[in-house]
């Protein structure tokens, strides 16, 4: 039997997906709409012998689309284009302020959609319940109260499903119109292809998606030439602006019967008042770099103890297993290329988790959308629309989810120069390289006795990163990328504590994705880079370097690496980058960080341990850097070239993956290309200049 469809719909920030966790437990699977890569999460109804599957549907304001997700969510919503009409439609709206969140819901009755209305945060709204009975006799719907979050209602709203399923669809909800807008509607009807058409309502809806979504700048594709010439008609001849005739007539019906759904709210809410504060020109922004600093610190203070009991283990494991295992390659293999090589990348690991736990802590308490409001004047002096900010931020984790986030952006033109500049952001993998060169070249002092000289620098990193986006869009945006700058519209949330568990599972996701690439792209390429740092190999002396007295031993090495295939390619590349003040040791660690940024943290204990005697007492390595020195006894890491190594590192675009989600993303290899160019040219100049710069300021 063909299990029912429940589509979830809903704005964001309205925990649809959180309903989504608790409707489906874990039986949701994950994967792409047909034909393009906009995530699809599906999952059966539990609690129910009945075969009811749930189908999460992006999150949109409206459907009147015009990006790719919104396209998609008009599409499992309604059913179009190939997509099959669910059975049944939760919308999922706000209890604390039904009104303004019911606008998707209004639009889908307007079509005659069988729905059921779950109004979310109902703990919230206590204090000013809603009246279910009057917005459900007004709207001819089902609806409930729930928490999807504290897992209240869920039973009541699953029994509604399964009972609004068995009913005949209702009467469509009908929206009256101006006179002028009437007739455009109905011309408009006439033009819709006939594999789109259903009743008079649904017709009647589609000719309104049509006049609000279709216009010369839209890049929606598969809609007939007929219906965007019946549009253009429609509005040349009608004397007002039909947009804003159709919106105004919805938000006019929703404005007088939702007057009679819930008690007025207070004169000035917490939020309003918080609000003043958090959106000022002036407190907001010193805010807001206040939180920024204090998680950058707190990146190094907080988990600095745990990165050390890491690097003992690591290290302990390493002499296990050279104690276990008998002299040999494969031994060298095992120590220096595996557990050496991984674990000098998992020490990070408790950082990573710190900056995902502030991240999503933002994310969830409706701080986020704050910051983008905050930073949209900046972001449109650039170029960038305001909604790019929330995919810069994210940009902290990780480019690929974030550029993936572009999706939402209505534009092509915004979603590629947002696509351009995300990867400028400091993401997750560069983290591990910082904290390497940080904590090994720059002491744990304070700036006259206040500002951390770590956390200090480690934010200065970030806050480079963000300036260079933005440098970096306002040239692209007046280059190769110009278009005419689009006002930022988004409703901020109210503020809500973040619940712990949806926050650990984010955590935890997120950290089993650094996990799952530390056992397989990085190790991978660790071992590669084992094994081009190993081979071709000298012939040891008689009696083996045992025998010869230390400095001999050590001149060896310095020999058999140097002689090694990495340690060639090193030495070729070496006059490119010695001007940045890298030697070609440095070089071989550049070359495996195209893989993955992290690898060069892996790639360096490599380099700085092939053939060393591994014990508990091997320095880690952050150590081996610090006492690294040229033949001459000059220190090969000074301050200055750290921090050309780290500027060199917050442009480049070393990341495979991020390169791959454009391609993806763009349908080719044009944007992709042009990203590697222009980053890698930008990153090396910029340390040029910051290399050369201090040397003739006295420094290095």
């Amino acid at each position: 039997m063909t299990p029912a469809v429940v589509a979830v719909v809903g704005a964001p920030n309205m925990g649809k997906t959180t309903l989504f966790n608790a409707l489906t437990g874990q039986s949701a699977k994950v994967g792409n709409y047909p034909g393009v890569t906009v995530e699809r999460r599906e999952g059966r109804l539990r609690q129910t012998e009945r075969a009811v599957s749930i189908l999460d549907v992006p999150g949109t304001y409206s459907l009147s689309a015009r990006s790719s997700e919104e396209m998609i969510a008009l599409e499992a919503s309604v059913g179009l284009r190939g997509q099959p009409a669910p059975d049944l439609v939760l919308v999922v709206a706000d209890a604390s302020r039904p009104a303004p969140t019911l606008y998707l819901g209004l639009q889908l009755r307007e079509m005659g959609m069988r729905c059921v209305i779950a109004l979310n945060f109902a703990d919230e709204a206590a204090t000013r319940p809603p009246d279910t009975r009057q917005i459900a006799a007004d709207l001819g719907v089902s609806v409930v109260l729930v928490s999807a979050r504290l897992g209240k209602g869920i039973d009541a709203l699953r029994d509604e499903l399964l009972h609004v399923l068995d009913q005949p669809a209702p009467e469509p909800l009908v929206v009256a119109l101006p006179d002028v807008a009437k007739m455009a509607e109905s011309s408009v009807m006439a033009a819709i292809p006939n594999e789109w058409r259903g009743s008079e309502a649904r017709d009647r809806a589609l000719a309104r998606w049509a006049l609000l979504s279709l216009d010369d700048e839209d890049e929606i594709e598969g809609v007939p030439d007929g219906l965007r010439r019946a549009v253009d008609a429609a509005r040349e001849a009608a004397d007002t602006d039909l947009d804003q005739a159709i919106i105004q007539a919805r938000w006019a019906l929703l404005d007088d019967k939702g007057m009679h759904w819930s008690p007025p709210p207070p004169s000035r809410s917490l939020t309003e008042r918080v609000d003043r504060v958090l959106l000022h020109p002036v407190a907001g922004l010193a805010v807001f770099c206040l939180i920024m600093g204090t998680m950058f610190q707190s990146l190094f203070s907080w988990s600095d103890p745990a990165i050390g009991l890491i690097e003992e283990l690591v290290g302990s494991l390493g002499a296990a297993a050279a104690g276990a295992l008998p002299p040999g390659v494969l031994t060298d293999l095992v120590v220096e290329g595996i557990i050496g090589g991984v674990g000098n990348v998992v020490v990070f690991l408790p950082q990573i988790i710190l900056l995902f736990v502030f991240i999503g802590f933002l994310e969830a308490s409706g701080y986020m959308a704050r910051a983008a409001w905050l930073m949209d004047r900046l972001m449109r002096a650039v170029g960038l629309h305001g909604r790019a900010f929330v995919p810069m931020l994210s940009g902290f984790a990780c480019a690929v989810p974030a550029i993936m986030a572009t999706r939402t952006m209505e534009r092509r033109r915004d979603r590629l120069l947002t696509m351009m500049v995300v990867p400028l952001m400091t993401c997750s993998a560069r983290l591990p390289v910082y904290t390497l060169i940080i904590a090994a070249l720059f002491p744990p002092d304070t700036i006259a006795g206040v500002v951390p000289v770590q956390g200090g620098l480690m934010l200065a990193m970030y806050l480079f990163s963000v300036l260079m986006a933005l440098v970096s869009a306002a040239v692209l945006g007046r280059t190769v990328l110009q278009g005419p700058k689009v006002p930022l519209v988004m409703e901020l949330p109210p503020y809500r504590m973040p619940r712990a568990a949806d926050l650990a599972q984010l955590v935890g996701r997120r950290t089993k994705a650094f996990l799952s690439e530390a056992g397989t792209v990085i190790l991978a390429f660790t071992v590669l880079m084992w094994g081009l740092l190993s081979f071709p190999a000298l012939d040891e002396p008689p009696g083996g370097l045992d025998e010869l007295p230390a400095a001999e031993a050590s001149a060896f090495r310095a020999r058999a690496l140097e002689h090694s295939a990495a340690g060639r390619i090193g030495k070729a590349i070496e006059p490119t980058i010695a001007p940045l003040g890298f030697d070609w040791k440095i070089g071989v660690g550049l070359i495996g960080a195209f893989a993955a940024r992290e690898v060069f943290v892996s790639t360096m204990g490599l380099v700085y341990g092939i053939g060393e005697e591994v014990d508990e007492e091997t320095p880690a390595l952050r150590d081996r850097i610090e006492a690294e020195t040229h033949a001459d006894g000059r220190p090969v890491y000074t301050p200055l070239t750290g921090l050309s190594l780290m500027v060199f590192f917050a442009l480049a675009a070393q990341c495979m993956s991020t390169l791959a989600v454009v391609k993806r993303e763009t349908n080719g290899y044009r944007w992709p290309a042009f990203l590697f160019a222009y980053m890698t040219a930008l990153a090396w100049v910029a340390s040029l200049v910051v290399y050369q710069g201090g040397r003739l300021l006295g420094f290095g």
